[in-house]
């Protein structure tokens, strides 16, 4: 099947958060192609569903003076950062058949959601950046009982600027956290940390994980590559994985 690719640059938190629920739409309604967003966004804290908000450890004039916005959205898991210099994806997909459904089992008269593989969808996010990351020859892999891509302590070998904890334990490179709604259709997605500020780490306990430190391609590739060349290989690698045709879009 197609999916459209759509690379929009630096786009802020909440335009980006319309965006989606409006491609959804038209996806549900069979008037747009499933549909990748590649992205940037400006400083930015999102806490998911399970975000508790002593994991927000700046107080709110921090987080003004650093030009640091905060959202509460619809997304699974606790708090992560956003901003330049991470790639951020947000798929699109349909990943159930019917959408909302008129009944459950038994016959009540309440709506259920449709059945999607929502496990199997999360693993194949972190295959497309677990992939891709081994095409720039960074190994990295899963963790179980976690979501996310992780680098284990001798990766960051040639790391200078690296914490000690980050050579006794694995660090994330990549985030996921996503949404499938009452039509099944996939929202949010990934963050890869290319080469973003990772001071903004300070300011949250990311993804409510106190001892897991955090990571970025710049620690780890000298010279990092450049984010066109991150954003070519996770397209035709997310086409791979879900047997797409990656189609440039438009809006």
């Amino acid at each position: 099947q197609i999916c459209n690719v759509m690379r929009l640059g630096m786009v802020p938190y909440e335009q980006a958060w319309q965006l989606q629920q409006t491609y959804a739409t038209e996806i549900a309604g069979g008037e747009r192609p499933p549909t990748l967003l590649l992205l940037e966004h400006p400083p930015t804290y999102t806490f998911g569903r399970r975000g508790r908000a002593e994991n927000l450890l700046w107080d709110e004039a921090e987080c003004a003076r650093r030009g640091i916005a905060v959202h509460w959205v619809d997304r699974g898991g606790d708090v992560t950062y956003h901003g330049p210099g991470q790639l951020v994806g947000y798929p699109l997909l349909p990943l159930a058949p019917g959408g909302l459904q008129a009944g459950l089992p038994g016959g009540s008269a309440q709506p259920r959601m449709p059945q999607a593989d929502y496990i199997g969808y999360l693993r194949k996010l972190e295959e497309v950046i677990i992939l891709t990351l081994a095409r720039l020859g960074v190994p990295s892999g899963q963790i179980e009982g976690l979501t996310g891509v992780w680098v284990q302590p001798h990766v960051l070998s040639r790391c200078v600027d690296c914490q000690p904890e980050q050579r006794q334990r694995p660090s994330k490179i990549a985030a996921i956290g996503v949404k499938v709604d009452v039509r099944g259709i996939s929202r949010h997605g990934f963050a890869l940390n290319v080469d973003p500020d990772m001071s903004y780490w300070e300011g949250i306990i990311g993804c409510g994980l106190k001892d897991y430190p955090v990571t970025s391609l710049a620690e780890i590739l000298h010279p990092t590559p450049e984010m066109e060349q991150i954003l070519g290989l996770v397209t035709s690698i997310f086409g791979d994985v879900f047997d797409c045709q990656m189609i440039a879009g438009s809006k």
